[in-house]
C-alpha cells in the first residue's frame, strides 16, 4: 500500500543495498580514501553527478523557428574581440609552457 509523501521527510536517508565484486570495491576505496571519503560518500556523489549528466543530456529545448535560426546565427558568427578574449587566445597553454 503506497504511502503519502506528505508524512515522509523527503531528506531522510534510506538504505540502498548493491551486490559489487571485490576488485571494483577495492577500487571504490583507493579512490575514495585519496579523496579523503568514505566508501558510501564518493560512491554517492558518483552516482548522483552521473544521473545528473543522464538526465541533462537528454533534457529536450523546444523553440520556435525563429528563435532557432537566431540561435544558428550566433553559433556562426565570429567572435566579437574582447580583451578577455585577446588575453585568453594570447596567453600560452600550461602544458606548453617550458
Amino acid at each position: 500500500m503506497p504511502t503519502s509523501h506528505t508524512s515522509k521527510n523527503v531528506n531522510a536517508s534510506v538504505p540502498l543495498n548493491i551486490r559489487i565484486k571485490p576488485a571494483t570495491r577495492n577500487l571504490i576505496d583507493r579512490a575514495a580514501e585519496l579523496l579523503g571519503k568514505t566508501r558510501t560518500d564518493f560512491m554517492l556523489e558518483a552516482s548522483e553527478r552521473r544521473a545528473e549528466e543522464v538526465l541533462l543530456d537528454r533534457t529536450v529545448f523546444t523553440v520556435s523557428p525563429e528563435v532557432y535560426t537566431e540561435y544558428l546565427a550566433r553559433l556562426d558568427a565570429p567572435a566579437q574581440s574582447n580583451k578577455r578574449l585577446k588575453r585568453t587566445m594570447s596567453t600560452k597553454a600550461p602544458w606548453d609552457e617550458a
